[in-house]
């Protein structure tokens, strides 16, 4: 059994992790914090907002395996009409609050001895798209900071990013809330259908394990081909 920690672990992708992680009996602390989770048996919730100044880890264990790091935001608009406040509040959001985790839980994840950050990056940031200015600025960010900390954290903490393409959670929502909406954003993937939080949670469950313990500064295209394959 391990200890992990999954920030924004109670809607979405974050609560398909908390859920695999729990039914492979392992022990897990996530967080929310506007929406409050149904209880699971080995899981534990406390309150967090990432956009606070000072977070309260008091309840963590003295040595974590891994932590994944969920919040988000998809702000797309013409890039003529955002304010830079956008770039600044999304940015806090996605970047910022990863570093402050990852800052403040480092010693209880040097204790592991081997253990895995994993952080979200967007198709989106490698493949161009409109609109997609605000989120794949900030996701672009992650993604160095996973090459850059995979360098400076090895060889006792590794760390990866997934890269989804859009996927059917409640973030994404208003780009999928009709029939159509859904079904034109599955016929834009080779695979032709939307992701599911499932399976992205398996992906993230796989690199939190000690099946992928020879990968760190990785950015793991989970997209339905969206990056790698042309119609």
């Amino acid at each position: 059994m391990k200890h992990f920690l999954v920030i924004g672990g109670s809607t979405g992708i974050g609560a398909a992790i908390v859920r695999q992680l729990s039914e492979a009996s392992h022990q897990v602390l996530a967080t929310y914090n506007k929406n409050i989770p149904e209880s699971i048996g080995n899981v534990r919730y406390h309150h967090l907002d990432v956009t606070a100044d000072n977070y309260d880890f008091s309840f963590l264990p003295e040595s974590l395996d891994g932590i994944v790091y969920c919040p988000g935001a998809i702000n797309l608009k013409p890039f003529a009409r955002i304010n830079p406040d956008d770039f600044l509040k999304d940015y806090q959001l996605q970047v910022l609050g990863a570093i402050r985790v990852i800052q403040q839980v480092l010693p209880n994840l040097k204790k592991s001895g081997n253990a895995s950050i994993v952080l979200f990056s967007t198709v989106a940031v490698q493949t161009g798209f409109n609109f997609h200015s605000i989120v794949s600025s900030s996701k672009g960010a992650i993604e160095g900071l996973t090459r850059s900390l995979a360098a400076e954290l090895s060889p006792t903490i590794r760390i990866n990013a997934i890269a989804p393409s859009i996927t059917d959670t409640p973030l994404a929502a208003g780009l999928l809330n009709t029939p159509e909406k859904k079904d034109g954003n599955a016929q834009r993937h080779p695979l032709k259908k939307i992701g599911t939080p499932d399976d992205i949670a398996s992906m993230a469950c796989f690199l939190l394990g000690n099946e992928s313990t020879w990968m760190t500064g990785q950015i793991l295209h989970v997209d339905g081909g969206m990056s790698a394959v042309r119609m």
